[in-house]
């Protein structure tokens, strides 16, 4: 599964939502419809969660993200509503993106955490190094983009439904689904110089590589951070 995530990502948040709704919604109505064009693309979350193997921040981010999103959408009590809370619900996640920002603590720093810790590297190694200010920039404007993305989503949604009314929600998903996939070209235009700023540091591009002195490189790695 891991080599067609496009593929999946496809049919259980596109093509699976997009058949319910508009096989649907002449049969339930147009809020119910929306609430089980959902349960496709909650049941992939979590097996994408539960396929993590392991309860780190990424897995929180998912499950937690998985959860309000759902409340807001079963909450929301008509159609219209459900649409307005998933603007509401954007913006908020856009603030909070920015509030790692602002505190130092951007998100994604802590989804490469994760990422690098899967891969064996030490947890609290690597974050000495990404919390280092060339690092810490690039992680930053990486979250910034996150932000961005939820904003625009967010102002486009608004127009639509102020448009289109709930007829706005198929639109809304693909919608969704092209600006995750720019979101995500974007990000992984960030890590991957992320990763040239590793491999042009040779003591980082050792430890990051799995050298076989690894144990060696670690220490003589911590002592020349603590000396920054």
């Amino acid at each position: 599964m891991k080599n067609n995530v496009v593929i999946f990502d496809i049919i259980f948040y596109v093509v699976f939502p997009l058949v319910v709704w508009n096989l649907g919604r002449d049969y339930i109505g147009d809020y119910y419809a929306m609430l089980l064009s959902s349960v496709p693309g909650i049941i992939y979350s979590l097996y994408r969660f539960f396929q993590l193997k392991k309860v780190n921040v990424f897995g929180i981010y998912m499950l937690a993200t998985l959860v309000i999103g759902t409340l807001i959408e079963v909450l929301a009590g008509s159609a219209l509503q459900l649409l307005w809370n998933q603007v509401f619900f954007a913006y908020a996640m856009a603030a909070f993106y920015l509030a790692t920002v602002l505190t130092n603590k951007p998100l994604t720093l802590y989804f490469a955490l994760d990422i690098f810790e899967l891969q064996g590297i030490d947890k609290k190694l690597s974050k000495k190094i990404f919390f280092q200010r060339k690092f810490l920039i690039v992680f930053q404007l990486i979250t910034i983009v996150f932000a961005v993305r939820s904003i625009v989503l967010a102002i486009i949604k608004t127009w639509l439904i102020n448009e289109y009314g709930v007829d706005a929600f198929d639109k809304g998903i693909l919608l969704r689904q092209a600006f995750s996939w720019i979101m995500t070209g974007v990000s992984a235009v960030g890590f991957i110089y992320i990763a040239k700023l590793i491999s042009d540091t040779p003591e980082l591009a050792t430890v990051f590589n799995f050298d076989k002195d690894r144990d060696n490189d670690d220490v003589e790695l911590n002592s020349q951070i603590n000396k920054k």
